[in-house]
């Protein structure tokens, strides 16, 4: 039987792609605290031995009729983003994936009511969501696999939910597998305007678009460092205010893993909260308690209904 054995809401922002002398330049001559943080995380998380699948959930990755995991053996090749060519180019990935776990997650929709497809297409994009934080966190450990699940522009909030209900019941199904979720994604997520943005590149929390999304996100980061995923969740409808990224759908997944409401894991911070040109950033990590995700065990998700698969 698999298991998750950690979780993380991590930022994989451009800026830590830059070369450091770069990096020193937008920060007013400070390192970004992201970059430090993300060293940090791999020494006391990613180099440990006691885990062997990492999944993450891209918010930049938007899927349309379903839910899709990647099933590649492997994946491998130069990555240039479309969004930031300047700063992310040709940049080298090559990871192990984990087709038997993909398929299990696959196997686990009906029963929760959703759509997930199991793709190994050898040319199926990567996003910047799964390779800077592979790069920090990965690279140099090739007997890790990793495996991307993309939010579903589609889909709502239960949606997401569900998906992350379902992962967790594929990875119980594939024996012996031992995973880290990561919610690859930022919390309030504002762009300054293109002829305003260069004037607040600087990692000060100052230069948030406003005051309110700062505030929102500071109460949200306080509530995960207590273990109140409860909160977090019923709040949704006043986050969504201030437009969260993919409308932290990446993080609604891995809740979903891990008990949604139920969920008592309190986080750690690698970092300080940061700004990215109007967005808020952190690094959060959750480890599982002794006693598991929700102090009882995570609680079985109802299944719901459904439709049938689109043709398309």
């Amino acid at each position: 039987m698999g298991e998750i054995v950690g979780a993380g809401l991590l930022a994989h922002v451009p800026t830590i792609m830059l070369p450091k002398a770069d990096r020193l330049e937008l920060n007013e001559g400070k390192e970004i605290t992201l970059v430090t943080g993300l060293e940090q995380l791999r020494k006391e998380v990613f180099e440990r031995d006691d885990y062997d699948t990492v999944v993450v959930l891209d918010s930049h990755w938007a899927t349309t009729v379903e839910f899709v995991v990647t099933a590649q053996h492997r994946r491998a090749g130069l990555f240039t983003s479309e969004e930031l060519p300047r700063g992310m180019c040709r940049m080298p990935y090559d990871f192990p994936g984990d087709p038997e776990l993909a398929r299990n997650v696959e196997k686990s929709a009906d029963q929760h009511g959703t759509w997930i497809t199991a793709i190994d297409d050898a040319y199926l994009p990567v996003y910047y969501a799964t390779v800077n934080l592979w790069k920090y966190l990965g690279e140099g450990l090739p007997d890790k696999r990793w495996v991307t699940i993309g939010v579903c522009q589609t889909g709502d909030m239960e949606d997401h939910l569900r998906l992350g209900r379902a992962l967790a019941d594929g990875i119980a199904a594939t024996p012996g597998r031992r995973v880290l979720l990561v919610a690859s994604g930022a919390l309030s997520h504002t762009f300054w305007p293109l002829r305003e943005l260069r004037d607040h590149e600087a990692s000060d929390p100052v230069h948030i678009f406003t005051p309110q999304a700062r505030e929102a996100d500071r109460e949200r980061i306080a509530w995960f460092g207590e273990g109140r995923h409860d909160k977090v969740l019923d709040t949704m409808d006043e986050f969504w205010k201030y437009k969260p990224e993919a409308k932290f759908f990446h993080y609604l997944m891995m809740a979903g893993a891990l008990g949604e409401q139920a969920c008592v894991a309190k986080a750690r911070q690698y970092g300080e909260y940061e700004n990215s040109i109007g967005t808020g950033q952190v690094h959060l990590w959750f480890d599982r308690p002794a006693d598991g995700w929700t102090g009882t065990g995570r609680p079985a998700a109802s299944p719901s209904p459904r439709t049938p698969h689109s043709r398309i």
